[in-house]
């Protein structure tokens, strides 16, 4: 699988975070002396990924100025001899950056269809910024490795999963699995898709969380299902219709802890787990 090309949908409000977003965007928030966003950033680079495409609302520019180069202070690192710092600076000097304005909050697939113009390789990441896992291999070289290793099929998609608690399964989108990968049980072929259901009507627990590789052919996909509450164009109504027509979806279990940081508690979470695991 040739992965180049990222998309991270960062165009939400950050109301739970108030009155901290009212200047500051909920994905620069710190954790360690990174922001959130950077260690998503560091994801997609930990697979080879070089075009990363941030869509986000007004005001949410300061998100990618973030990762643009600062000649006058990286000048200044090198002549106090920081280099460590400098090198970290400079790591994404070879990755392209751009943003896409998404005007509307209309779901999550109408985020991803402001970068349609954008999206040229015949795969492209989707990395939802709440999203973490701190995990020996990050989440998304999870996905690559496994669909790589294990799938067949050249224009199939792969979305990462979770086990969820069943009193649970109305917060996230659920699979229904056809099978689990006689070698990797982690691996399930995917039959249906169901939106946020009452526990008593899900197929399964798995629950379907901010990471996913989809096929190019999907952007042609999500102009057709203005399904959702309010008309809001949802990506799992696209992989719902592309699975109808034959296309192959695979989850994958990701391995180590997921950290949800759309939430202060959640947030705080992951401050805790992620330090604790660099000591």
């Amino acid at each position: 699988m040739n992965l180049t090309q990222a998309i991270l949908p960062v165009a939400g409000l950050g109301t739970r975070f108030l009155p901290w977003t009212k200047v500051v965007p909920k994905e620069l928030l710190p954790i360690g002396n990174e922001p959130i966003i950077a260690k998503i950033v560091d994801e997609c680079l930990a697979v080879g990924i070089d075009d990363v495409c941030f869509v986000i609302n007004r005001g949410k520019e300061s998100i990618a100025e973030y990762f643009y180069a600062n000649p006058a202070l990286e000048e200044e690192l090198k002549r106090r001899g920081k280099l460590h710092q400098l090198e970290q600076l400079q790591r994404y000097d070879n990755v392209r950056f751009h943003i896409v304005y998404q005007e509307d909050q209309l779901g999550d697939g109408h985020a991803i269809m402001q970068a349609r113009k954008w999206a040229k390789s015949d795969h492209i990441a989707v990395l939802f910024g709440d999203d973490l896992f701190a995990a020996s291999k990050p989440g998304l070289k999870q996905l690559k490795d496994a669909y790589e290793k294990y799938v067949q099929e050249p224009d199939g998609a792969i979305i990462a999963l979770e086990n969820v608690s069943p009193e649970n399964v109305s917060k996230y989108g659920i699979v229904a699995p056809e099978w689990s990968h006689k070698d990797n049980e982690r691996l399930r072929k995917v039959k249906g898709l169901v939106e946020k259901p009452k526990p008593e009507d899900a197929p399964s627990t798995l629950g379907i969380v901010g990471r996913y590789i989809i096929p190019k052919s999907t952007f042609d996909i999500l102009p057709t299902v203005e399904n959702g509450e309010g008309g809001e164009i949802r990506l799992i109504d696209a992989l719902i219709k592309q699975l109808g027509q034959g296309m192959a979806i695979y989850g994958y279990e990701c391995d180590g802890i997921r950290l949800d940081t759309g939430r202060p508690e959640g947030y705080q979470r992951a401050i805790k787990i992620l330090s604790e695991l660099k000591e």
